[in-house]
């Protein structure tokens, strides 16, 4: 990309980035608003409406680690990535929280977040043929929970009201939001693991992730990006595009949210966000892949992320792919 663009929709209607098609026939879309930015921050490529406020959901974790930095945390290495991740439920993930709440004097039953069955669908169905039911700490978000807890208790903080907005640790993650993004929150809700949930634009979301790229070596920001980019698979899952893309791309900071949200910045401060309208998890790594593509990131791991196959019985008949 050489220049900036604005491609626009119909006023309200959000643009195409992604089709369905099967044996040959359009058979959907998924409508969406995504962001590109050069490495100097200004908007290289805005698809929709790229000002209005959005619900990052997970894609705002990297603000939420680097709050708990700042009130004081120790955390380093795979912990900080874990306490950034939405994770898979593998046993490794699970391990490593268990640990973390042992480590602080903390058990599962002070996590707050809803009981869940691990987000991973191999490991869901694995969990479950086990015997097994769902629990506090299979939630993909118990690691930033975890995290949580522990600043709090390292501050002398309520534990039990942990995810009021009204807690010190919930206005220390604002003032963090809205430090990298440039941007002021708009409207507070409830994500589903229930932290507050801070809205953005998709041009402060990528912002955000491009200020925590570019952060000085040491700071929060830094520590945090740096502790993703080492430790992808506790960020994510061996089976997950984020982990994917941070491992086979040197210094890319990647990280998804529900609802069709994707955040990237590259390690020169070329960044992207986008949301899918509709939430759909399906169009998410086809309209991934032709971003990346059109920041110049290509190879294998843009073509794994990117393939999306419609089946008929067990043959590949279509597929979903990125319209811009």
């Amino acid at each position: 990309m050489t220049s900036s663009s604005t491609t626009t929709a119909t006023p309200g209607i959000p643009p195409v980035l992604a089709e369905v098609v099967r044996s040959g026939f359009v058979e959907g879309h998924h409508r969406g608003s995504l962001v590109i930015l050069a490495a100097d921050g200004s908007v290289e490529l805005a698809v929709g409406d790229v000002s209005a406020p959005v619900f990052p959901r997970s894609s705002n974790k990297p603000m939420q680690a680097a709050a708990l930095l700042r009130a004081g945390l120790d955390l380093s290495g795979e912990r900080l990535a874990l306490a950034s991740a939405s994770h898979s439920g593998e046993s490794f993930h699970l391990d490593l929280v268990r640990k973390m709440l042992s480590e602080h004097g903390l058990s599962e039953s002070d996590l707050q977040t809803p009981p869940d069955l691990p987000l991973d669908a191999v490991e869901a169905e694995a969990y479950l043929a086990s015997g097994k039911v769902r629990e506090r700490v299979t939630m993909n978000c118990s690691g930033k929970h975890a995290a949580m807890i522990a600043a709090c208790k390292a501050n002398g903080w309520d534990t039990a009201t942990y995810l009021d907005p009204a807690h010190p640790l919930q206005r220390l993650v604002l003032e963090c939001v809205e430090l990298a993004s440039g941007e002021k929150v708009t409207a507070v809700g409830t994500d589903g693991c229930g932290a507050p949930l801070m809205a953005l634009s998709l041009t402060g979301l990528a912002r955000a992730f491009r200020y925590f790229v570019r952060a000085e070596p040491g700071s929060a920001e830094r520590r945090v990006a740096d502790a993703m980019r080492a430790h992808p698979e506790y960020v994510a899952g061996t089976r997950r595009p984020d982990t994917w893309l941070m491992t086979a791309v040197p210094g890319v900071l990647s990280k998804m949210g529900a609802e069709a949200v994707q955040a990237v910045a590259l390690p020169d401060g070329r960044a992207l966000a986008f949301k899918i309208d509709d939430g759909a998890g399906r169009a998410l790594g086809p309209v991934l892949a032709r971003a990346l593509s059109l920041l110049g990131v290509e190879g294998d791991v843009v073509a794994r992320i990117g393939d999306a196959p419609l089946l008929g019985g067990p043959v590949r008949v279509g597929e979903i792919r990125a319209t811009f």
